[in-house]
């Protein structure tokens, strides 16, 4: 079995343990940064694993705190892992924000959609589609980029050792034709063959749920492997997102999560009412209904 490893989590682990060893040191930023002769600012973007710290810098840092020995050189290590460059790295100038490196060594994805199908379900054309209405202001290269990065992101559902996924979708995400009838009808298929991979659970939760706890909106709960690195809350939205790292919000997305699961439909249900809609779409009723 193979190790997802990202150099994102090695920064925010990285990071995490220097502000812990800083703070039992007795130690202040400011009285790092003048040791490094750096700004505080810099100190600070390490600490919150915003910023990469070279191996020189962790071991003056670890120095300042009175570690050394098997500690320092494993956390020295890490630091050498932190500056390696991802998958997504030729992708970066149409990513914003750090969620893909998260991703990428997540034990664990629980999530609640709205609006569309999300980045690891989505078929290429569907994605094509859903870039090109929701941002009409970029290029068509551009467009490719980010359709690109989607359809490398689903890799984590089928490698050696693949990512967990609890999704829940709206109705209304398998209602809407986004690319038109046969994109639609070919994404909501994809779907249903996802479901029954062993890792994957999918679920939709039906207009007829009424109001829910899932109703402030769309969001990602996002666990690691490894015990220090915390689990991270991602609030999506039109500027990029928010991340959620307080043990307190970590509790409250989970209590939503678990109340949304438990109104949507069953699993089973779930994918029986996709195999129906693919072959018979909710939008092409309605339709007739109108005329």
């Amino acid at each position: 079995m193979t190790q997802r490893r990202s150099p994102t989590v090695r920064r925010r682990r990285l990071g995490a343990e220097l502000r812990k060893h800083r703070e039992e040191a007795g130690v202040t930023i400011e009285a790092v940064a003048d040791r490094l002769r750096c700004s505080t600012s810099k100190v600070s973007r390490i600490e919150t694993g915003h910023t990469s710290a070279t191996p020189r810098d962790v071991r003056a840092m670890l120095d300042i705190y009175g570690i050394d020995g098997d500690e320092s050189a494993e956390l020295v290590q890490i630091s050498r892992e932190a500056r390696q460059k991802g998958w997504w790295h030729p992708y970066s100038t149409v990513l914003t924000g750090a969620y893909v490196g998260l991703e990428a060594e997540a034990n664990s994805v629980r999530a609640y959609e709205q609006q569309v199908v999300p980045g690891l379900l989505q078929t290429e054309e569907y994605a094509r589609a859903m870039i090109r209405s929701a941002r009409p202001d970029i290029s068509a290269d551009e467009v490719e980029r980010r359709v690109r990065v989607r359809m490398e992101r689903q890799s984590l559902l089928m490698q050696d050792d693949p990512i967990d996924l609890w999704m829940v979708l709206d109705e209304a995400v398998v209602s809407r034709p986004v690319g038109g009838d046969a994109v639609m009808r070919a994404q909501i298929h994809h779907l249903v063959v996802t479901a029954e991979l062993p890792n994957v659970t999918l679920q939709v939760l039906p207009f007829a749920a009424g109001a829910h706890a899932g109703m402030d909106g769309t969001f990602t709960i996002l666990d690691f492997p490894e015990p220090t690195d915390t689990d991270v809350v991602y609030a999506e939205n039109a500027t990029g997102g928010l991340f959620l790292e307080k043990a307190d919000e970590l509790r409250k997305y989970v209590f939503i999560f678990d109340h949304i699961r438990a109104a949507a439909l069953r699993p089973e249900e779930s994918v029986s009412l996709l195999a129906d809609l693919a072959k018979e779409p909710l939008w092409e009723w309605r339709q007739r209904g109108l005329t």
